[in-house]
């Protein structure tokens, strides 16, 4: 192979190199303009729709990997546990402790 392949093949190299950076380099700042400026817009998309069934009533971070999260779905009010790869739901015929008890 001669210098004049080398030069080739890397100027090759490196327009590509180059085109992949750049390329990477929007698909980033369309995934950063995404999280940025979608929310907002979800959010007014979504209050356009009218009165939302659910909504987020409190949330309890537990530890790093756990959190309690009060729900309010038709206007009853759900415990969940979500974490570890999974949700525990409190049950629906839960019933409350007695007035004089010990919390």
């Amino acid at each position: 192979m001669s210098a004049k392949d080398w030069g080739m093949n890397l100027l090759d190299l490196l327009r590509a190199l180059f085109a992949l950076a750049f390329t990477l380099g929007i698909i980033g700042l369309a995934a950063w303009g995404a999280r940025r400026y979608m929310p907002q817009l979800l959010a007014r998309l979504s209050a356009e729709r009218g009165e939302k069934r659910m909504k987020v009533v409190e949330t309890l971070m537990l530890d790093p990997a756990r959190r309690l999260v009060l729900v309010s779905i038709d206007g009853e009010e759900r415990l969940l546990m979500l974490g570890e790869g999974r949700e525990l739901i409190e049950p629906r015929g839960a019933v409350a402790p007695p007035p004089g008890a010990v919390q």
